[in-house]
């Protein structure tokens, strides 16, 4: 794991740290920081008839994080990778999400790094697993382009909020779940009608370019006002293909980087932000990293905004 944490070293006072400089390994008497853990899956995507690839995304993450300048003193740690054995998607969630409730518990925000876009139901159960968000007013917020609502006999990328849902539902509440920048067309009038009985929120991606975002950041507001933490969940395939060309699934229109990187500001800057998930890498159909990149700088971005 250290091997990907390199980079370009310029001195070692705090004004040079770049990410490789001062990332750690994660273990139990670390000061609250950031913490980060992979998923490297791609079982849920296979299940879901995507192409294959997204198991390699922790990965390529973290090469794109290491040589980032740190422009914040908050402490790094990584947690490693959960991965999958003889196709038991099912396993690989449990321990994921057993693993994201013990760094709850001790940090102030955990990064869990895709993988397929089932990394979003091991998220939600780890912060059911965590004391520190015990009765606490949660509110998923999904930047993608699908609502991830579909039924399925086993679970599947395609399925993770449908799993929160009745999760939810058996314990007594209604999902508060928003997702931006749905494309209309990767998603069947029987999904739309799933999100209306459910009281999904959501806004398209049309409405979604840097002309509406004021909008965009007033319905963010609203979210954050109602909630007493924040799970972000983020599928990389809710950006253009020309700036994520590595996913299972590339946008024709998509949502500009620009209003996605405002979306993760504000909400970094909320204090209600405690677990993000990044899904949907695929190394194996990415272009120049970019998409690599694009996912490190939003995580960055976020870092850089906790306050």
């Amino acid at each position: 794991m250290q091997s990907l944490w390199t980079g370009r070293t310029d001195g070692s006072g705090a004004e040079h740290a770049r990410w490789h400089q001062e990332i750690i390994e994660a273990h139990p008497d670390a000061p609250p920081g950031i913490a980060l853990v992979g998923y490297a899956s791609d079982e849920g995507v296979r299940r879901n008839k995507g192409r294959a690839g997204a198991a390699d995304g922790p990965a390529a993450i973290r090469r794109a994080l290491a040589p980032l300048a740190r422009h914040t003193d908050i402490p790094l740690y990584d947690a490693g990778d959960i991965e999958v054995f003889d196709q038991d998607l099912e396993s690989a969630q449990d321990a994921l999400a057993q693993r994201v409730g013990s760094l709850l518990d001790q940090h102030r925000l955990v990064v869990a790094l895709g993988g397929g876009h089932d990394i979003a139901w091991s998220t939600y159960q780890g912060g059911q697993l965590s004391g520190r968000l015990s009765g606490k007013r949660l509110a998923i917020i999904n930047l993608d382009a699908h609502f991830d609502l579909r039924a399925a006999e086993q679970p599947t990328s395609g399925t993770p909020f449908r799993q929160i849902a009745a999760a939810e539902s058996a314990a007594g509440r209604n999902i508060d779940y928003t997702v931006y920048g749905i494309a209309r067309s990767a998603n069947t009038r029987a999904l739309f009608a799933e999100a209306e009985s459910l009281g999904v929120s959501f806004i398209e991606d049309v409405e979604c370019t840097p002309r509406h975002l004021p909008a965009v950041l007033d319905s963010v507001a609203k979210v954050i006002a109602r909630a007493d933490v924040i799970h972000l969940s983020i599928d990389l395939d809710v950006l253009p293909a020309a700036t994520a060309p590595g996913v299972s699934a590339p946008a024709a229109y998509g949502v500009p980087l620009e209003t996605i990187a405002a979306i993760c500001e504000f909400l970094a800057a909320s204090q209600k932000l405690t677990v993000v998930d990044i899904a949907e890498l695929n190394p194996a159909h990415d272009i120049d990293s970019r998409t690599a990149r694009v996912a490190a700088r939003l995580v960055d971005t976020i870092a850089n905004t906790l306050r």
